[in-house]
């Protein structure tokens, strides 16, 4: 055993070191694991919202966008479709969408913020299959009724504002996504008025 004196600055000099260089690596490994944890590029265009030129769209029209995988209808409804839309309460599971399934905006008789656009995400409540829309043959599924939205999987069907129909599968009205109007001829879905 050496009786030497012990340097004890030199020791803790490589002490704090050591640690210092541990430190910089751990933060060098640290940095790229947890920046792997944010979602893609592509991950958060797929969530992005998505803009809809709404002006050229004919009445009894239906066009189709994807947003967040999902297919969104947006359909232009003439005025003999909105005034039949009172006349269906009866037949309606859920007339007035008392349900909290849409935005605060869609609670109302049109289920829209502006009443000839319709925008739903056009899946079905039931399963998840995605309904015909029947601008003309409706009246094949309910009497009396031009044109609604018919699932072919299990039979559910829905009015010109998404409501559910009684006595089907489907138990809830068709989903209403956030959406607002930029301006008089484009939407954005998937973003409200707030930017929620």
């Amino acid at each position: 055993m050496s009786n030497a004196p012990v340097d004890t600055g030199r020791r803790r000099f490589l002490t704090w070191s050591t640690a210092a260089v541990g430190g910089v690596g751990a933060a060098f490994v640290a940095v790229p694991f947890i920046s792997s944890w944010n979602p893609s590029a592509k991950a958060k265009a797929a969530g992005a919202p998505v803009k809809v030129d709404v002006s050229k769209i004919e009445p009894g029209q239906l066009i189709r966008v994807e947003w967040r995988g999902k297919p969104v209808w947006v359909v232009r409804r003439n005025q003999a479709t909105l005034d039949s839309l009172a006349k269906l309460d009866d037949q309606l599971r859920d007339p007035h969408s008392d349900e909290p399934q849409q935005p605060e905006y869609a609670q109302n008789e049109y289920r829209s913020i502006k009443p000839e656009l319709l925008v739903t995400v056009g899946i079905c409540t039931h399963l998840g299959c995605s309904p015909t829309y029947l601008p003309d043959s409706f009246g094949e599924q309910v009497k009396g009724v031009t044109s609604g939205f018919f699932c072919p999987c299990h039979g559910s069907k829905f009015d010109m504002a998404g409501r559910v129909f009684k006595s089907v599968p489907a138990p809830l009205n068709l989903v209403i996504p956030p959406y607002h109007y930029v301006n008089d001829a484009t939407i954005l879905v998937g973003e409200d008025k707030e930017g929620a």
